[in-house]
């Protein structure tokens, strides 16, 4: 079994660059997903990775190896110089992926603006997935939908979505056409009063600055999350989910 063992192998940089550097994931539309869960979640999609990359210790699981007919094997210390995480499991691999389309036809969407956590924005596109919403459109300002820390808040979610990145989120609710749905901290529409049929596009700003007002100036509905509690705010992350979950629910009850 041969193993490279060089960090200075042309494969190893590329993994490595793909790991930490959000240019050259855009530039190349590649990325390094890491761990078994994500691994397996990509390729039951029907994805296929350019790569399977195991650690010298991880290839001794059989079920591991099974993943793909010819993964290639690394030190655990060439591993350990690629992965992302403190404690890497010792499998990942490279994977492309492409601009999302079909928004115009999309039954709903979500649109982030400037949020700038990895966590909220991979939490964000998971619960997109749980509740149905296949079309996620980041504008400018927003973590790299890439990057490892956003794709294991996301779960797997990526492989279920059609992800747009640094896009003009303007031009993007026009393509959309459909009824864009603003949240507001107070002076909203009532989440559980609101009429959340049709074609829906929910838009989110990052905390504390919020969507910036010449989008927000766009929503055709702008709803609040009544909070009988002392806190001033909902984490984006947690008031999308509610929003996902709300209109899941009229769409059942209807």
């Amino acid at each position: 079994m041969s193993i490279l063992t060089s960090r200075d192998n042309p494969r190893v940089r590329q993994w490595r660059a793909l790991a930490k550097d959000a240019r050259e994931r855009r530039a190349k539309k590649r990325a390094w997903i890491e761990g078994e869960h994500l691994v397996t979640a990509f390729l039951t999609s029907g994805g296929k990775v350019e790569a399977l990359v195991l650690s010298k210790s991880a290839s001794n699981e059989k079920h591991l190896m099974q993943l793909d007919k010819s993964p290639v094997i690394v030190s655990d210390a060439v591993f350990d110089a690629i992965a992302d995480t403190k404690t890497p499991a010792g499998v990942g691999a490279e994977i492309s992926f492409a601009e999302g389309k079909g928004l115009a036809r999309a039954s709903s969407c979500v649109l982030l603006d400037g949020v700038q956590d990895a966590g909220n924005v991979g939490t964000i596109l998971r619960s997109a997935a749980a509740f149905g919403i296949a079309h996620a459109v980041l504008g400018e300002g927003c973590a790299d939908a890439w990057s490892p820390k956003v794709l294991r808040a996301a779960a797997g979610a990526h492989f279920s979505l059609q992800i747009s990145e640094m896009v003009d989120l303007a031009a993007a609710m026009t393509e959309f056409g459909g009824r864009i749905v603003c949240t507001l901290p107070r002076d909203g529409v009532p989440l559980a009063s609101a009429d959340l049929s049709g074609r829906l596009g929910w838009l989110f700003g990052a905390e504390g600055k919020g969507v910036h007002d010449a989008l927000a100036a766009r929503a055709t509905l702008k709803v609040t999350i009544p909070m009988p509690g002392s806190a001033e705010s909902l984490n984006v992350s947690a008031a999308a989910a509610i929003c996902f979950y709300e209109a899941a629910r009229n769409s059942v009850r209807a």
